[in-house]
């Protein structure tokens, strides 16, 4: 296999590559910081990359609309992925809120957002 088609072939797989990078930094960012507010980004990040990824499967190289009559040359992308994407979003954002409240309820109770704080406040061993 020469360069040219190792170049070629991870163009053509670019949005997984992202997907899966950007899979990565969420996930770094929940597990190395203690601030929830970030935490929660780090999450909003990681559901980011699902919708990605879920985009870049929904498109068909090559493939037609059932619907076309043949020798039309439009793209066909699949529909499920994006309904699914959109029930994701409205899923997303409702968890998004709902940490949110609960982090706010959190500040009011201890005054603050840090978990090994929290933790320590509540008699916990800290990790």
């Amino acid at each position: 296999m020469s360069i040219i088609e190792i170049l070629s072939r991870l163009h053509q797989n670019s949005f997984y590559f992202f997907a899966i990078i950007l899979f990565i930094i969420g996930f770094h960012t929940m597990l190395t910081h203690d601030n929830l507010i970030k935490k929660i980004i780090g999450m909003n990040i990681m559901d980011t990359s699902i919708f990605l990824f879920f985009v870049a499967i929904g498109y068909v190289r090559g493939g037609r609309a059932p619907i076309l009559e043949p020798g039309t040359t439009q793209t066909y992308i699949n529909p499920v992925p994006s309904a699914l994407i959109l029930t994701g979003i409205v899923v997303g954002v409702s968890i998004t809120a709902y940490a949110l409240s609960l982090i706010v309820k959190l500040y009011k109770h201890y005054g603050t957002i840090d978990a090994e704080e929290i933790m320590r406040l509540r008699g916990g061993e800290p990790r």
